[in-house]
């Protein structure tokens, strides 16, 4: 799947949830999509982990909470494994210690069922990448972090978390890719975040508390 930055695309994937109807709408969002390829479904880890015998995946879409075999036992099992393909977990138990414990044990990715699933395209294509991405979890502040972004900025941040490229939002914005470059590193120091993949799941995370803040998705000219 990936060798150094190369990726072959498409990406082999497969999903496990309890729930046909998800497994339904994640396939249909990959077929609209293209980069993802799902090969196998299942509704436990354990029928995934029989699949595994016979077929090879690069990442595995699993929910937390299933019969026969959950997801901690999914990653558990998957960790004795060489060559285990990536894990995100994709469940609707919002819980600080949930997403750690998903972390020890391996995975690379906790995603929310309560967010759009589009914004998946963006964390599968990330973990795809290398990157790790989870919420910010438990971390107390006296004011939401987004309210010290200006409003341009906010608007930057919201098209970074639907997964655009530098390229794509300078083109939308009307703006060169240099400004688009100068005014994340920009956010990246008011949020005190890495990269980009900490940047959006920091917006997840508040964009859905307590200290949310609106953003208009208007198209406007950044300086």
């Amino acid at each position: 799947m990936v060798d150094g930055k190369k990726i072959s695309y498409p990406v082999r994937v497969g999903v496990v949830d309890k729930n046909p109807l998800i497994v339904r709408g994640l396939r249909s969002l990959f077929d609209e999509d293209g980069r993802f390829d799902l090969v196998a479904a299942a509704s436990d880890g354990a029928r995934l982990l029989d699949g595994l015998e016979i077929l090879s995946l690069d990442v595995v879409i699993t929910g937390w909470i299933m019969p026969y075999c959950n997801g901690r036992q999914l990653l558990e099992a998957l960790s004795k494994r060489k060559n285990a393909p990536k894990i995100i977990v994709y469940t609707g138990d919002l819980s600080d210690a949930v997403a750690r414990e998903a972390m020890d044990l391996g995975a690379r990715a906790y995603f929310s069922k309560s967010e759009p699933p589009e914004r998946l395209l963006y964390v599968l294509d990330s973990v795809v990448r290398g990157s790790m991405v989870f919420p910010f979890m438990a971390k107390a502040r006296d004011a939401s972090l987004l309210q010290q972004l200006t409003r341009k900025e906010g608007l930057l941040l919201e098209k970074l978390s639907l997964g655009m490229t530098n390229l794509e939002m300078s083109e939308v914005l009307q703006v060169s890719p240099n400004t688009v470059k100068f005014h994340l590193r920009n956010i990246y120091s008011k949020l005190n975040v890495r990269n980009r993949a900490e940047a959006v799941a920091l917006y997840y995370n508040e964009a859905n508390g307590s200290n949310s803040v609106s953003v208009n998705s208007r198209v406007e000219t950044l300086p």
